[in-house]
């Protein structure tokens, strides 16, 4: 890797040849999370000790499987395990549990025919499980017309469950559309008097739990089970608090690591108009996968997330349409003669996108067992395609073209940067003895990471579109539609959202894969919480652009405050 000293201002060559180019900006701030501070982040327990204890813990907890005999109080167990982040220590537990319970179900035991709450609780477990319930399982709280009984109003825990349950419903299920206008509905008039189901409710109305990044909402959830103060074992609520906070160091070291790196590469201070944004793109890597071994997954994800920020900004922000010509053949094919046409600071990005690419795949191979030379070329391939596919975007821009939604979104799928982030979860996760079953799923499931690229793209678009409309950037799928139908923006949002709807839909029915193979298993997990990821990331803001108060407080809770144990 060069030296930062090596790198030259972006300026300096056009200023030598005499030349004078207008460039556009974005107004980016000045990145807030200083180098130093970033270095301070430590510990102040001891690891070592605390990891002792969790141990015990763990295989205290597991007694509890055995223990516990009632189906709801089973449930329950299961549902606060996964939602304080111990999934991960009981997955055989919890996998012989739901294969009883979903053997019961088929076998007409445990009928809980009046109990709204506990139908909807195993419905959604199952379901996230790979298991294909039938929504039927709800027909007995319907009426003749096959509506939610009114009734059944009253069970306000019951109605909150089926309002998370109605998030994995399938394409084409009415029972699961009914169930989230019914539930909504009554969700939305529930007054604060009960506080704990209040705030239980309004967090679920937000996000449901379903679209969440798990790891984002674990805080969360092991105080309000401690507020709660019902029969949740402490035991768990322990674990979980030490879990975090020993993933928060571990977090914390790969943090201070990745820093090092992206201080010693020297980029972005010769790239004045580009977002420097590495500890948000830090973050979705642990939205990705957050446990403590995946810190190798972490640190390759973290480097081709900044790059795609700063390729985004190259081709929307700073290159004229002759010199994003130059570069997009450059990065097709490395043609020396395309490199030198380029201004000094987009060589600098694809000097360091080509270094980076190379060391990923040679770690890769060093780690995982991948052919360098094999990993460098499909790595090198898609972001080939993701630099085409801005390409197509930025001809739109200077051309003063508005494309048809459909062909925006043709485009877009590509240059959201799903693609890349999949294929390089790829090779960070699966080995090559995985590699059959992996190319047979992957041949037989397209529409996966077509359907993950639909929702980061319109998420984006939700989050960002005011922001570029202000400074004149190409038109989003919000303006594409409004223009291509004579629709207003609000109108325009809301089919951008039921199309959303539509994906996670088609998203939803990947669950149902349940595969022997736990790198196939975990690389549909990691490749879905992008799509929840893009969620967190657009939630009413642009997470990348704008570090606002909602933004730092979020990381700082994550990667700077431990829990008190």
């Amino acid at each position: 890797m060069e030296n930062k000293q090596q790198f030259v201002q972006c300026h300096s060559i056009s200023e030598a040849l005499g030349i004078s180019q207008e460039r556009r900006s974005a107004n980016y701030k000045p990145n807030i999370w200083k180098y130093d501070f970033l270095q301070s982040l430590s510990t102040t327990f001891d690891e070592e000790k605390f990891k002792t204890e969790a141990d015990y813990l763990k295989e205290e907890a597991k007694h509890f499987f055995v223990e516990t005999v009632d189906l709801q109080a089973k449930l329950q167990l299961i549902d606060c395990i996964i939602k304080v982040g111990l999934a991960s220590f009981f997955e055989d537990e919890i996998k012989n549990a739901l294969d009883a319970i979903a053997s019961s179900l088929k076998n007409n035991k445990f009928d809980v025919k009046e109990n709204l709450y506990v139908t909807a609780l195993r419905f959604r477990l199952l379901r996230q499980h790979g298991y294909l319930v039938s929504q039927d399982i709800f027909s007995d709280f319907l009426n003749e017309s096959g509506n939610f009984l009114r009734g059944t109003c009253s069970d306000n825990n019951g109605v909150l469950e089926v309002y998370e349950a109605s998030y994995v419903g399938l394409e084409g299920e009415n029972i699961m559309e009914d169930a989230k206008v019914f539930s909504t509905t009554i969700l939305k008039n529930i007054k604060p008097s009960d506080t704990n189901l209040y705030k239980h409710v309004i967090h679920a109305l937000e996000v449901p739990s379903h679209r969440r990044v798990l790891w984002f909402d674990v805080k969360w959830q092991i105080n309000m089970f401690e507020l709660e103060d019902n029969n949740v074992n402490k035991i768990i609520l322990e674990l979980a608090r030490i879990n975090f906070n020993l993933s928060q160091a571990t977090l914390q070291k790969d943090l201070k690591d990745i820093s090092r790196w992206w201080r010693n590469l020297g980029l972005i201070e010769n790239l004045k108009f580009s977002r420097d944004r590495l500890v948000e793109s830090f973050l979705c890597t642990v939205g990705l996968v957050f446990e403590p071994k995946y810190s190798s997954f972490r640190r390759w994800l973290t480097k081709v997330i900044i790059m795609v920020l700063i390729i985004d900004d190259v081709y929307d922000i700073y290159g004229s349409l002759e010199e994003l010509q130059h570069f997009t053949k450059a990065i097709n094919g490395g043609d020396i003669k395309e490199i030198e046409k380029l201004p000094e600071c987009m060589k600098l990005c694809f000097d360091a996108l080509q270094s980076i690419t190379h060391e990923t795949a040679y770690e890769m191979q060093t780690e995982m067992g991948w052919d360098q030379t094999q990993t460098q070329t499909h790595l090198k391939q898609v972001w080939a395609d993701f630099c085409e596919a801005l390409f197509v975007e930025a001809k739109w821009y200077n051309k003063g073209h508005t494309p048809s939604l459909q062909e925006y979104m043709n485009n877009a799928c590509i240059s959201s940067s799903g693609s890349i982030l999949s294929v390089h979860s790829f090779f960070a996760i699966m080995n090559q003895e995985s590699t059959h079953d992996m190319l047979h799923y992957l041949k037989t499931n397209q529409d996966l990471f077509h359907n993950i690229s639909v929702v980061i793209r319109l998420c984006n678009d939700l989050g960002t579109s005011v922001a570029e409309q202000e400074r004149g950037d190409a038109a989003s799928s919000i303006v594409c539609n409004m223009r291509e139908k004579n629709i207003s923006e609000e109108e325009s949002r809301n089919h951008i959202k039921k199309m959303i709807e539509n994906s996670w839909k088609k998203l939803n029915g990947k669950f149902f894969v349940q595969s022997p193979n736990y790198e196939l298993q975990l690389f549909v997990n990691v490749n879905i919480n992008m799509a929840r990821v893009a969620h967190n990331l657009y939630q009413n803001r642009d997470g990348f652009g704008v570090q606002d108060r909602q933004n730092k407080k979020q990381l700082f809770s994550l990667l700077v405050d431990p829990l008190k144990l």
